[in-house]
């Protein structure tokens, strides 16, 4: 009785330190996904509205809160991110999403699948330009017109660039 006492105890010690660990891990992991997605805000928070002389965050189009990241493997990740436009008939939701694309490509350090959502309810045709603004070829084929790739530049240069 005493043995089985003992093994009890000591499974059940294991357990806990088991236990313990996969939360340190996951808190570790949550962390991890959070400080990706401020690095990643950090990359298009300074877009700028190809309108107005203002920032995307200045104009509230995109927020901290709007980028999630996911691990899909060993350093590579999913990022989400749903932007709201100034007003539900912008016609220049398509291209703040091509910008988004164009500068997380162009700016992140590590390995990802990128998605770019418009806000559920915030744009009138929401449905047809997350469909554009996902789509590589459609993406590829906008940055080869010249008129729009000028454009896209000069939203997604920085400043002191």
């Amino acid at each position: 009785m005493e043995v089985v006492s003992s093994l009890v105890s000591f499974t059940l010690t294991k357990v806990l330190q088991l236990s313990r660990f996969s939360e340190t891990k996951n808190a570790q992991s949550i962390k991890k996904m959070e400080e990706k997605a401020l690095e990643v805000y950090d990359v298009i928070r300074t877009i700028r509205d190809p309108e107005k002389p203002n920032t995307l965050e200045e104009l509230d189009v995109v927020s901290e809160k709007c980028v999630e990241v996911q691990e899909l493997g060993d350093e590579e990740y999913l990022i989400i991110i749903k932007f709201s436009p100034t007003v539900p008939h912008c016609s220049l939701a398509t291209l703040i999403g091509l910008c988004l694309q164009v500068k997380l490509q162009r700016c992140l350090p590590f390995k990802h699948k990128l998605e770019i959502y418009i806000s559920e309810g915030t744009h009138s045709t929401e449905e047809d330009i997350n469909k554009q603004i996902n789509d590589k070829e459609r993406v590829a084929a906008a940055m080869e017109n010249p008129n729009l790739r000028e454009i896209v530049e000069q939203c997604v240069t920085e400043p002191d660039d």
